[in-house]
């Protein structure tokens, strides 16, 4: 099955509670406090629960075969709270086989608990992101990914709080590893020598690379830089360090080949 073009967002819950560092200025508090939502802390379920297995009046699915699903990009598809709902949403993925899932999650340590019975070594169009900020957790969640089974992997550090030396959890089925600083107002510093160091990492083992935003508050070669929130992608882009990544921004390991790529989408606003 190849997965084209077609690309969409699907939150079946929102809110979640903050459990790294990495959690401190999370993009989804801030949204939430910006239109004055409910407590992000608070984790509900969305009218969007069963987007999946909706159809249009005509029959067809709303979200076409071939499509690219970022899943449950405002919580954490792991989220504790969230344990009643999560074997649905499992049968919907599974119904929907014609569909490329990607969901990222800071709580790997939780993901064996939470598979479906029919599992296996893991579903063909399911992609697992990883999230790692800082070598605390890199070494905890890591080792973990490694061990369990799935199809398809990725590493996102993001937002990356310090150096990281993750050579050493590269081998075997990683198809990406994603980098970015940190936005909004309040954001830590990144620097583009952790940036360049990861990414040599990555080199060394063959692993595609992608430097995905430079963040709120970017260090280069010891100037630092306050970088607008709509020119943080471009920056990165701008670097033209990615190894491995198609023109359209896809790495060459992956398993669904998306014509048109907007990665950047608000997941990688971590």
């Amino acid at each position: 099955m190849e997965y084209k073009a077609h690309e969409t967002g699907w939150n079946p819950w929102h809110g979640c509670t903050r459990i790294s560092s990495g959690c401190k200025h999370c993009y989804v508090y801030r949204q939430d406090e910006m239109y004055g939502a409910a407590v992000s802390s608070q984790c509900r379920r969305t009218s969007s629960y069963d987007l999946p297995i909706r159809r249009r009046r005509d029959g067809s699915w709303k979200i076409p075969s071939g499509s690219v699903v970022y899943t449950c990009f405002t919580s954490d598809f792991l989220l504790e709270d969230a344990d009643p709902w999560r074997q649905e949403c499992w049968n919907m993925i599974r119904r929907r086989s014609d569909c490329f899932f990607i969901f990222f999650t800071k709580r790997i340590d939780r993901l064996a608990g939470c598979l479906p019975g029919d599992w296996g070594e893991g579903y063909d169009n399911v992609m697992i992101g990883c999230t790692v900020e800082n070598q605390d957790r890199a070494d905890f969640r890591l080792p973990i990914f490694r061990a369990l089974p799935i199809k398809h992997r990725a590493v996102i550090a993001a937002p990356l709080l310090g150096p990281l030396d993750i050579a050493q959890y590269l081998e075997g089925e990683i198809e990406e590893v994603s980098v970015g600083g940190e936005s909004g107002a309040e954001a830590r510093w990144c620097d583009f020598g952790w940036v360049l160091d990861i990414r040599r990492q990555c080199v060394e083992k063959e692993v595609p690379f992608c430097f995905h935003q430079t963040g709120a508050h970017f260090i280069k070669d010891g100037r630092q830089y306050n970088i607008p929130r709509d020119h943080q992608k471009s920056q990165a882009r701008k670097a033209g360090i990615d190894f491995r990544m198609t023109e359209n921004g896809i790495p060459e390991t992956a398993g669904y080949d998306a014509l048109e790529k907007n990665l950047q989408i608000n997941l990688h606003d971590l």
